[in-house]
């Protein structure tokens, strides 16, 4: 893993990518994802059938898309009480942590008029699990971190789809983290024929009002696609993390948080920023003690590679300036007094404080959410959370008195906007108004 020096000619051609590194989308992928939603559009469950077995399982049929509850109570004999122990604290943790983004609808009055915002929950919600290595690696904290917030929005119909294995399964550790979580559906079926599903509608998968989580690029262009006919969550890319450490650090512990990112994607950003040129090297001493013992060796040999570094910066509170800069999805702050530095952070999905709190704490069990904003989004949007799965309505009601108060404002600004409807609506009040 390189490093670099902040002030280096190479070390600011490396930041300035890693700081504008919004992914372009090959025009070939957007036209492939365009004509599968056309498809499913079209064909509905037959399209879903043929994508399944081009890519997923060559004998797939319609009547497999649904996960029967036979299946599902088949599946909890399949798992270890240790990972049904897991799972039940993580969806715990989560909810304890997502039921404080609960919002209560709200109303006041002044002289005659009533006001509010009404807040009520989507009908429905269509959650997308990854397959996670042909199936081998059942995304279940993706469930979690889906699944709970809706059923905390108060969501009656959530609908859960993942691509099923070579012989058309999906994980039993799915199953059981999506009953857990309280799931009502779940469908064999993947990428973005599964999206277009989800927000069309097939003979047997009803559509839903909002879709989340995440997939890969294809899942992405896909929800792109389809805002607007659906609520979407995030339009998120590649895994990230950004690491501000000083001296007190020790390095086997940034080491394996820069793998942990790196191990999920070729195409993750792994990045140490540290005014100590000390630390980095021996960070990047353990990163190569670590590589051999990393079953995903070469993925995250590869994420190194292309999009890692170690910078060393002129200070700590350089280092945070660059960090708001960046934006990360996750920003660790392994620092001798991480508190001290939070009140300056501005932009990151989540932040991590300390020397015992590896990102991967978030992923799993802490409670934020895991689903969070990349590429730099984090300047301009959250996690997801609660309010993805609510709908806000205003609402208003004026007496006679108080129309007569605040009418003829009404018409001084729709006759200057020219709106002279909007103008008349009120005069002709007015006019019968007691």
């Amino acid at each position: 893993m390189r490093i670099f020096r902040e002030e280096s000619r190479a070390g600011r051609r490396f930041l300035e990518r890693l700081i504008h590194r919004g992914e372009r989308i090959p025009l070939r992928v957007e036209r492939s994802v365009r004509k599968i939603l056309s498809e499913v559009r079209r064909r509905g469950d037959e399209a879903l059938v043929d994508f399944t077995r081009r890519f997923d399982c060559p004998d797939f049929t319609a009547d497999r898309l649904r996960v029967s509850e036979e299946e599902i109570r088949n599946a909890y004999r399949e798992v270890s009480p240790e990972l049904l122990s897991a799972l039940r604290l993580a969806i715990e943790n989560v909810r304890a942590f997502h039921e404080r983004q609960r919002e209560e609808s709200w109303f006041f009055t002044r002289e005659g008029v009533f006001l509010g915002q009404m807040v009520r929950p989507v009908a429905s919600a269509g959650l997308y699990v990854p397959g996670g290595a042909g199936g081998q690696t059942p995304l279940v904290s993706t469930v979690v971190m889906t699944a709970v917030p809706a059923r905390v929005a108060g969501v009656e119909r959530i609908v859960m789809v993942s691509p099923p294995d070579r012989e058309g399964r999906l994980h039993p550790a799915l199953l059981v983290a999506a009953a857990e979580c309280g799931v009502t559906e779940i469908y064999r079926v993947g990428s973005a024929w599964a999206i277009g599903a989800l927000a069309y509608g097939t003979e047997t998968i009803a559509p839903v009002s909002v879709i989340a989580g995440p997939g890969n690029i294809y899942v992405t262009v896909a929800k792109k696609l389809l805002y607007g006919e659906v609520g979407v969550d995030l339009v998120a890319g590649p895994s990230e993390v950004l690491i501000v450490a000083d001296e007190s650090a020790p390095p086997e512990h940034l080491a394996w948080d820069l793998l942990a990112q790196a191990e999920h994607d070729p195409l993750a950003t792994a990045v140490l920023l540290t005014p100590s040129w000390r630390l980095a090297r021996r960070v990047r001493e353990a990163l190569a003690g670590a590589l051999p013992r990393l079953p995903r060796r070469e993925v995250a040999e590869a994420s190194l590679r292309k999009r890692g570094g170690l910078v060393v910066t002129r200070s700590l509170e350089s280092a945070i300036d660059l960090a708001n800069r960046v934006a990360p999805e996750h920003l660790e702050l392994a620092v001798a007094d991480p508190f001290a530095l939070l009140p300056r952070i501005r932009n990151a999905g989540a932040v991590f404080l300390g020397h015992h709190t590896p990102e991967a704490l978030g992923d799993y069990v802490a409670g934020p959410n895991h689903v969070l904003p990349t590429l730099g989004a984090a300047r301009f949007t959250s996690a997801l959370s609660v309010s993805v799965f609510l709908k806000k309505t205003g609402l208003l009601s004026y007496e006679a008195a108080a129309l007569r108060r605040e009418g003829p404002a009404v018409l001084t600004l729709a006759e200057t906007e020219g709106l002279s409807a909007h103008a008349e609506a009120v005069r002709v009040r007015l006019r019968n108004s007691p």
